[in-house]
């Protein structure tokens, strides 16, 4: 990780405060989140305290300080979504992962990231797991769609 952070800063050689979410967007595409380590390194190298780092990276949804699971869920909250069902579907998802959106399961193989809109309003309400659209998602659809990606992982 420290050999992909000082490339980032390399390109970045003469960063100042203005670069920061240029640089956290390449740090999050490279490593797929922001450690704590990426975190405190580009507080070094645009010698900005870690704290205030942290304020503008949790201002912005897009970036995550965990690494996804391999099977990322992504939960649709755009209006449509959101009439037909989507906040009691995210609740089924996270009672079945155990974890809560924005979370990685601990052996790795689910996150969830709650989205603003999929585009896909048609076929409300929608997941996306992996590039995979699941259409008309009900709770009791939850366990099988689940259910489905675990057992590709066995």
């Amino acid at each position: 990780m420290r050999t992909e952070l000082e490339e980032i800063f390399k390109r970045h050689a003469h960063a100042k405060r203005d670069s920061l979410i240029p640089i956290l967007q390449e740090i999050q595409d490279k490593m797929g989140y922001l450690s704590e380590e990426a975190v405190v390194s580009v507080g070094q190298h645009l010698n900005i305290a870690t704290s205030k780092i942290y304020g503008v990276a949790t201002f912005y949804n897009q970036f995550r300080f965990e690494p996804k699971g391999k099977n990322h869920v992504m939960v649709c909250r755009g209006t449509a979504c959101h009439v037909l069902g989507s906040q009691t579907v995210l609740e089924a998802i996270e009672n079945k992962l155990k974890i809560k959106a924005g979370q990685t399961s601990r052996d790795g193989l689910f996150s969830i990231e709650v989205v603003a809109c999929i585009g896909a309003c048609g076929l409300a309400p929608v997941l996306n797991i992996n590039g995979n659209f699941h259409a008309k998602v009900t709770v009791e659809k939850i366990d099988e769609i689940i259910e489905s990606y675990r057992n590709k992982e066995e």
